[in-house]
Formats: structure tokens, C-alpha cells, sequence
């Protein structure tokens, strides 16, 4: 999904990371060598395994001490981080720093990874600190030769900073960025064909307007119920729609959106506690084929 940023008072963290992927020097590490094994599960379970890392002197290794436990990674014996997703990344170079770059999360539907950061100072320990901006993981990173940029991924209605890391500064924040849509865009404009997920309609000026007349706040809330999902349908009427859930706790805490075209129309809802949606406009001011959309998208008897 792509979304459009405008930076509050970090136009360095956005003018810096387009270019800084260009700069990044990467290093990959060995491919493991499988020794013979006699069964399809030895396999299997081979192919699980990752080569050790040499860095700095010594080794970066990443291993799974209990069968179906969380991964662990570790340099030279000592423990950095553990989670169920461990994977290697990239070696880069910030001034003339070696830095490791390792992604460690819980796995599931939309949700990134944290970035251990990993890195031995001159006549130093080994030193590592994680980067995570919320319970779904980290912002992607960008690298140039004196830093490394983390810009958020932004639901309509986010606001949130901008961070940098160096090895002789540490995470600090560069900036806010603000989830803005496409200006001039209105409701002609709409074209659900293109879009990944309906969370792509609020780039449209006209829907990211009306919707905030009736989210209010609970904007971000409400896209983040509508993460999971995939693409649109369309009513008899014309208006298109799509349901969705939050990472992690899909029939818990799922969405519906519709959007109508035609009448310059939205109409959202969430699945409450009592398992009855609460709905934006109010359920009795809906058209009879959203309605049952929504009926038949969150399985509810209204």
C-alpha cells in the first residue's frame, strides 16, 4: 500500500532516504552448507537453519535451542535477542562503523519485524539496540554513509516521528510525519481496481475528508481494523467494499468499509465487545445492499 508523507519538521528523514538506499553497502553472509540427511523431515528441518555471520572478529549465529521454540541471536555466545522470526539481513557501513542489521518478530499476517542493530565499537564489547515503533514491528530502514533512517508506515489520521541512529548519537528522533492524501484528488477520481487494499481509497482528498467528518479521532483505529484484507467487491448499487481485521486478532477486532461513488458516500463499521458492530453514520441510515455486506462480511445477525 502506498501512502503519501508530509514531513512536519523532518524534511531531512524524507529528502535522506530516497538516496540512501542507493548507499547502502551490504554484505551477505555464506549460504549454510546441508550436510546428507536420510529423511524428507531431516531435510526439512535443515533448511531452517542459518550459517553463522562472521562479524567484527567473531560470529553472529542464529539458532532454535527447543524444536517449535523461539530463535535466538547471539554473538560469540552472547545472547542478543530472541523471538519466533530471527533472519539476517544486511552488513552495512555507517562512517567507518561495521553494523549488523538482523529482523526478529513474532511472524503473522501484516505485521514487520523489529531491527536489532548490532555493532562493536573500536576497542569495545559487542553492542546492540532494537528498533520498534509499535507491537507490529519497525519503520523500514534506509542507510547512508553517517546514518540510518526509520520512516513509519502511516494509517490515515498517524501522526508519528521520524527516527535516525548512528554509533556515535544513538536512536534519536529527526522529525514528525503526518499521513496526508493525494491533494486535489476527488470523488471522479476513485478507481477500486487499483487498490491493494481499501485503506488505498483514503489517498483520495474527497473520501480522507468525509471520512474524518465521521471517524473523528478513531480514524487510525478504524484503518487499522481494515489492515488484513485484500481486495474490493462491489454492491448492486455501485458502491465497492472490503472487511478486514487488526494483525493478530482477526475475528476479535475486524472492520468494513464501503465506499459510494456516486453519492459521495462512506460508511464504515468495527465489530464491538458485545460482537455487534459499531457503524459510521449510524446502522438505520444505511442502504439495504451495504447493509447486508456488512452482514455477510462480519457474520453479524442485525
Amino acid at each position: 500500500m502506498r501512502h503519501q508523507l508530509l514531513a512536519g519538521v523532518c524534511g531531512l528523514a524524507l529528502s535522506v532516504a530516497p538516496t540512501a538506499f542507493a548507499q547502502t553497502q551490504t554484505q551477505t553472509p555464506p549460504s549454510a552448507e546441508k550436510p546428507a540427511a536420510d529423511t524428507d523431515t531431516a531435510n526439512a528441518a535443515d533448511d531452517d537453519k542459518q550459517a553463522p555471520i562472521p562479524f567484527e572478529g567473531g560470529q553472529l549465529t542464529i539458532t532454535q535451542p527447543e524444536q517449535d521454540g523461539e530463535k535466538v541471536l547471539s554473538y560469540d555466545g552472547k545472547q542478543l535477542a530472541s523471538n519466533y522470526d530471527v533472519f539476517f539481513d544486511k552488513i552495512v557501513k555507517i562512517g567507518d562503523v561495521n553494523v549488523a542489521l538482523i529482523d526478529v518478530g513474532d511472524g503473522g499476517n501484516q505485521c514487520g519485524p523489529a531491527k536489532v542493530i548490532v555493532w562493536k565499537p573500536q576497542g569495545g564489547e559487542i553492542q546492540s539496540t532494537t528498533v520498534e515503533q509499535d507491537e507490529c514491528g519497525a519503520p523500514p530502514s534506509a542507510v547512508s554513509d553517517s546514518a540510518i533512517y526509520f520512516v513509519p508506515y502511516l494509517l490515515p489520521g498517524d501522526e508519528k516521528p521520524a527516527l535516525q541512529w548512528s554509533p556515535t548519537t544513538g536512536l534519536t528522533i529527526s522529525g514528525n510525519l503526518t499521513y496526508v492524501p493525494q491533494p486535489g484528488t476527488d470523488w471522479k477520481d476513485i478507481d477500486p481496481s487499483k487498490y491493494d487494499n481499501i485503506i488505498d481509497a483514503f489517498h483520495n482528498e474527497a473520501v480522507y475528508k468525509e471520512a474524518e467528518k465521521l471517524l473523528g479521532k478513531d480514524m487510525p483505529d478504524m484503518a487499522t481494523s481494515l489492515l488484513v484484507g485484500g481486495g474490493t467487491e462491489k454492491t448492486a448499487s455501485g458502491a465497492f467494499y472490503a472487511s478486514g481485521c487488526v494483525p493478530h486478532d482477526c475475528g476479535g477486532n475486524d472492520g468494513f468499509m464501503a465506499v459510494d461513488p456516486a453519492k459521495h458516500q462512506l460508511y464504515f463499521a468495527r465489530r464491538g465487545d458485545n460482537g455487534q458492530p459499531n457503524a459510521w453514520p449510524a446502522l438505520t441510515t444505511w442502504p439495504a445492499d451495504v447493509k447486508e455486506a456488512l452482514d455477510k462480511a462480519l457474520g453479524s445477525a442485525n
